[in-house]
């Protein structure tokens, strides 16, 4: 072990710089993920050992365009930079990150840096991308501009950080010279005086975009790429999912037949592999997803798709700034509702986060996949594509639909109120389009397939335990009828619950299920696990769910579940988090009845209909 001291560096750049690339590749998998103290930013921090022996400790900052904020990422950023941080440490070194096939954007963020006057030194990332389109710079003659070591890296590439980390081993550079009081004259002096563009930088670029961004033919891309997603979801993970399944089907009969008979065997078998074991199987379609967003993310398509659906938004009350966190929110409303920070106009951003809740979380594809794949044939229409993946496509677009049908209620209501409605330019950076990258990609699955089985050890496990515990005692008097479950506590309030959830067709077993569900949507697919587990009297109840309300439910008790979920009150941690974002109790009560009388008014409409029709 080197005595040397260990260093402190922080990553810091515009966004859609490559720095999380960066990040990634230089610290693998040593990353701790957190939020800053107070507030919803969140903070990575990594570590790798130098050659000469080093310990290194990264900070990737958020990204941020001017040290001037205007958001809490920004600020967090700029107070990092400038040592005013309340907890983190001022670094011994910061590394400016700086696209290299677009310093016109990024040269001025650098040269604010270099105004703080701390050890920095440039990394141009993406080099080997400005050398395909003709980018010639010349780094000798930057760095001696700037005053500062620049290295080129290329994030995406095994041995790209080699130079970079080299720079970094060795003595910190001094502190750099401050540059001129007039950035915009410095930025063109520079770029005239090192780099040489080419007539036509970015051919592909303008042939994809004329594509991508036309009026019509762009919102045809956009809903081929959002179909083919939920096919790939559905269809994609279905072997993956049959795999986990069965071997969670052995996992419980082995531990079935090696417990004795009593109330360890039922917690382990009907709880624990019952309950958790069930949401595990899900794991596979919520990294299908996932792994869609990040491609979309990593090729440079979502500001173009934001771009495309400005004026689609703005007609409904939005702006196009609202469509990634929109689209984040398929993943999970928390980061999604967190994204919304970007929004400057506070009723935009307002509009955003109400609305963000209807978007279809990844907590319910459980229970959308154990409902299509119960009630819904597995066949195929129209030669190619799956009647369950057109279902679930049409559950997505039922809360994208009702999403922008809201927003637009609320746009009517300020209106009638007399607010002005204000329109705002979208002003966007669009990006290179780039490959993604296998690494950066199984960074990012890995970190999300960690939070979920965490989480299902964690949340999910012990509520579970709890509504077993709630299910199994008190016990059935001698000489019961009827299932044991029917005498429990859970039982006696699924039963109580019934008289308000009869209209909409939900059974007891449903309301036991909806309470833990406010903790957690997948919870509900546990706790429907649990609950049937411990009221059926076959031996292999807990690895049959899904034929058993096949058996057991009509189909318009299912429909009627499916639009229940679209409209679902969030789960509590979603609550907390409008809280924390709006400061403001009465917009969480907002939002909590609204969404609420809509998942109520659906869901009578849906079973009375089907009844009616089936």
């Amino acid at each position: 072990m080197s005595s040397v001291a260990p260093l402190s560096i922080a990553l810091v750049g515009n966004p859609n710089c490559g720095k999380t690339a960066l990040f990634n590749r230089l610290t693998g998998s040593r990353q701790k993920v957190a939020n800053y103290a107070g507030v919803t930013v969140e903070r990575k921090e990594g570590r790798f050992l130098a050659p000469s022996g080093r310990l290194v400790r990264v900070l990737d900052l958020p990204g941020a365009y001017s040290l001037n904020p205007t958001s809490a990422d920004e600020a967090i950023t700029r107070d990092v930079c400038l040592g005013q941080h309340a907890v983190e440490a001022v670094p011994d070194l910061l590394v400016c990150v700086a696209d290299a096939t677009n310093l016109r954007l990024h040269l001025r963020f650098v040269l604010e840096l270099m105004r703080i006057g701390r050890p920095m030194l440039l990394a141009l990332n993406m080099s080997d991308a400005a050398a395909r389109r003709g980018i010639v710079i010349d780094r000798d003659r930057l760095q001696a501009e700037l005053g500062i070591p620049i290295v080129s890296t290329v994030a995406v590439k095994r041995h790209g950080v080699r130079d970079l980390i080299a720079q970094i081993d060795r003595q910190p550079p001094p502190a750099p010279k401050p540059p001129p009081a007039n950035l915009h004259a410095e930025v063109r002096r520079l770029l005239a005086a090192c780099v040489q563009m080419p007539r036509h930088t970015a051919a592909v670029d303008d042939a994809l975009d004329r594509i991508v961004l036309h009026p019509v033919w762009g919102l045809a891309v956009l809903a081929v790429l959002m179909f083919a997603m939920f096919q790939l979801v559905f269809a994609g993970a279905r072997p993956f999912m049959d795999g986990i399944d069965q071997g969670m089907q052995h996992l419980g009969a082995w531990l079935g037949a090696a417990l004795p008979d009593g109330p360890l065997r039922s917690l382990v078998q009907d709880g624990i592999v019952a309950g958790a074991g069930t949401v595990i199987t899900f794991l596979p379609q919520i990294l299908f997803l996932f792994l869609f967003i990040l491609v979309l993310e990593e090729s440079g398509y979502l500001p173009r798709a934001a771009f495309l659906l400005d004026r689609l938004m703005v007609g409904a009350g939005l702006t196009g700034r609202s469509f990634i966190p929109l689209l984040s929110s398929f993943a999970c409303a928390i980061p999604g509702i967190m994204a919304t920070r970007t929004i400057q106009d506070k009723r935009d951003r307002l509009a955003t986060i109400l609305v963000a809740p209807l978007m279809t979380c990844s907590a319910r594809l459980p229970v959308y996949t154990l409902l299509i794949a119960a009630f819904i044939p597995d066949r195929t229409v129209w030669r190619f594509f799956s009647l369950q993946g057109l279902v679930l496509f049409g559950l997505y677009a039922a809360g994208i639909v009702a999403a922008l049908m809201v927003s637009y209620a609320m746009k009517l209501w300020r209106h009638r109120r007399g607010h002005e409605l204000e329109e705002h330019a979208l002003l966007l950076e669009l990006p290179s389009y780039r490959m993604p990258h296998l690494f950066d990609i199984g960074i990012g699955l890995w970190e999300r397939a960690w939070i979920f089985l965490r989480r299902v050890g964690t949340v999910i496990l012990s509520l579970t335990v709890v509504l077993w515990a709630l299910s199994s005692f008190p016990a059935p008097p001698p000489g019961f009828s009827g299932a044991a479950i029917d005498y429990s506590l859970a039982g006696r309030i699924g039963h109580a619950m019934q008289y308000v959830f009869a209209p909409i067709g939900f059974n007891w077993q449903i309301c036991v299920a909806l309470i833990p569900g406010l903790a957690a949507r997948e919870v509900a697919v546990s706790s429907l696990a649990t609950v049937y587990a411990l009221s059926s009297n076959a031996d292999d109840a807990a690895s049959q769910l899904q034929p058993l309300i096949a058996a057991q439910w009509p189909l318009a008790t299912a429909l009627s579940l499916l639009a229940w979920y679209v409209f679902a009150p969030q789960c509590l941690s979603t609550l907390a988090v409008i809280r924390r974002e709006t400061n403001s109790v009465r917009t969480v009560a907002w939002a909590a009845g609204y969404l609420f009388a809509l998942a109520y008014l659906a869901s009578l409409i849906t079973y009375q209909v089907a009844r009616v029709l089936t």
